[in-house]
């Protein structure tokens, strides 16, 4: 039986919560929680009558346009190159699915990468991050993991690796980026980039191991997070130049021509507008980075303050802090499993989070992913607001927020028995 997406089902119970009259935090999904950027709306109802089917990898223009925004970004791309989709998660499905073989994997990572891999019937080969940073395997786990998985059958032949990070909203260091694409190279891995949060890097540019492994590398990539259009499912792909990125883009081709068809024809035109780079777009951009920046970096404070092990923020709106510290005091309210944590969270405080094992972490690990990006308002002015304002952190709908989560993580992580005045943090 296929499971529900841990994301959207978490998604779905908090909204039905809500319904209910119950106050929730959200910090389980990861929405941008964003307002519409300036000359997107415009774009998109100017296209409106555009109702036919288009090519397949997209418009001319849009691929055009695509092509142009990766060349300003250091990869030089022809437009025959990119392909559109509604979304980048049916492009990673299709691409493993072209690709075929076994799926080597970052543990912790993305909840759908497993997954996809399961609906393909693909075995998972779960390598450990490094300390440092999430996204990518530790090279120097790497590859033993793969000689064992070999000898026990497995076919490895595919790595995902994202750059920046979702579950850790961290940034993996070139030089490990570059390590993990020579032992893919070596190993005649194909390597998947997930390079949705690029453009969300709070300090400088993230190192695409497309600059590292050219000819075997395919990034996915999207416009659902940088601005926040996750409702509006445009995703695109660029494929390696040469023979095998020429065979990859036939059979990927292939398949979209049989799922999705087309991405929407109006939502090519919103797609090579955004992708033009124009002024307003970049500007609603980097004030985006900054706000995620601001409230990532607050929610990490209150994090350490509780007792957590956490990476700094450096990437999107996501933390992935660890509890361990605080194991024995979290045992005296009956939590043991990093689940029965996020259900402790839920129940006893309204505090929606998921936990690491959700993203291939042992259920014992008292890890959590934690979205911050719905924080930012429940209305277009609040977000708005939000966007522009010099101290985020601080506004009124945001920094209550951030204690809220504080004082709740305190609680369990209080390292006194409970007591009838503290007992309802005892999980029943």
């Amino acid at each position: 039986m296929t499971k529900h997406s841990a994301t959207l089902a978490l998604d779905e119970a908090v909204q039905a919560r809500r319904a209910a009259g119950q106050d929730v935090l959200h910090l389980g999904f990861g929405e941008a929680g964003l307002p519409v950027s300036a000359g997107l709306a415009e774009a998109l109802a100017d296209a409106h009558l555009r109702n036919g089917y288009g090519p397949v990898a997209g418009s001319a223009r849009a691929r055009a346009a695509a092509a142009g925004w990766f060349g300003r970004r250091g990869l030089a791309t022809e437009p025959e190159q990119v392909l559109f989709a509604p979304g980048s998660k049916p492009l990673l499905f299709a691409l493993l699915a072209a690709i075929g073989g076994d799926v080597v994997l970052p543990t912790p990572s993305w909840v759908s990468y497993a997954a996809q891999a399961a609906l393909l019937g693909r075995r998972v080969v779960a390598v450990p991050v490094p300390a440092e940073a999430g996204g990518v395997p530790d090279p120097e786990l790497l590859e033993p993991a793969l000689c064992r998985a070999r000898a026990a059958g497995a076919r490895p032949a595919v790595l995902v690796l994202t750059v920046p990070d979702n579950p850790t909203g961290t940034v993996a260091p070139a030089a490990r980026v570059a390590a993990v694409c020579a032992i893919a190279e070596r190993h005649g891995l194909a390597v998947i980039s997930d390079e949705i949060y690029a453009e969300l890097s709070h300090h400088g540019t993230a190192p695409s191991p497309a600059r590292y492994l050219p000819e075997r590398t395919v990034i996915t990539t999207g416009l659902s997070k940088s601005l926040a259009l996750g409702g509006w499912r445009i995703g695109f792909a660029r494929t390696p130049a040469g023979r095998w990125g020429q065979w990859l883009r036939r059979e990927l081709t292939g398949i979209a021509s049989e799922i999705w068809s087309s991405l929407a024809a109006p939502m090519q035109a919103v797609a090579a507008h955004a992708l033009d780079d124009p002024p307003a777009v970049t500007a609603h951009i980097a004030a985006a980075r900054r706000l995620h920046a601001r409230v990532a970096t607050a929610t990490h404070a209150r994090l350490l303050a509780a007792g957590a092990d956490c990476r700094p923020p450096q990437a999107g709106f996501y933390l992935y802090p660890d509890l361990a510290p605080a194991r024995e005091a979290l045992r005296a309210r009956g939590v043991t499993t990093g689940p029965e944590l996020a259900t402790a969270l839920l129940d006893r405080h309204g505090v929606a989070t998921l936990p690491g094992s959700a993203f291939g972490e042992p259920t014992t690990a008292l890890t959590l992913r934690l979205a911050t990006s719905l924080l930012y308002g429940s209305t277009p002015r609040q977000r708005h607001a939000a966007l522009t304002a010099a101290e985020p952190e601080a506004l009124p709908w945001i920094g209550p927020a951030l204690d809220r989560l504080g004082a709740a993580l305190a609680d369990l992580t209080d390292h006194r028995a409970p007591t009838p005045q503290n007992a309802g943090a005892t999980l029943g």
